[in-house]
């Protein structure tokens, strides 16, 4: 499976600690993320990440290209609800991609857990019918 992993500033070493704590599912599956928190998961887990450009330069953009055309599997975006975002804009279609074409988005440690424990029990199963490319 290829997963997305995106992180606001305040939520880029929960998104480390996450990666740590299931290194040994991930390290299954293809990473992609933007600019920053691919580096810092990366350094911190020695997992292969695909790093695209950081969110403010269109990272979030190239992930979304991706959902668009079926290449993403799973997204886990830890957003800060509290602090306001200078790409929000940029988020929102995101989002609306990840709706308009059934691919999984967390958006908080609570359902990234949920999600990462479901693809490795093999509940995530049913991309492989939709997109036996891979």
């Amino acid at each position: 499976m290829n997963i997305a992993l995106m992180a606001h500033d305040k939520k880029k070493e929960l998104m480390v600690q996450f990666c740590i704590a299931y290194c040994g599912i991930l390290s299954k599956h293809s990473l992609i993320a933007t600019s920053t928190t691919g580096k810092l998961v990366a350094e911190a887990t020695g997992l292969s990440v695909h790093r695209c450009l950081s969110a403010l330069h269109g990272g979030d953009q190239q992930i979304g290209a991706r959902v668009a055309y079926n290449e993403i599997d799973l997204v886990v975006f830890f957003r800060d609800p509290l602090t306001p975002s200078e790409n929000h804009a940029d988020i929102l279609p995101l989002l609306r991609l990840c709706d308009l074409h059934n691919i999984p988005i967390a958006t908080n440690l609570a359902t990234a857990e949920v999600m990462i424990l479901g693809l490795d029990r093999g509940d995530m199963a049913w991309r492989d019918i939709v997109n036996p490319t891979r």
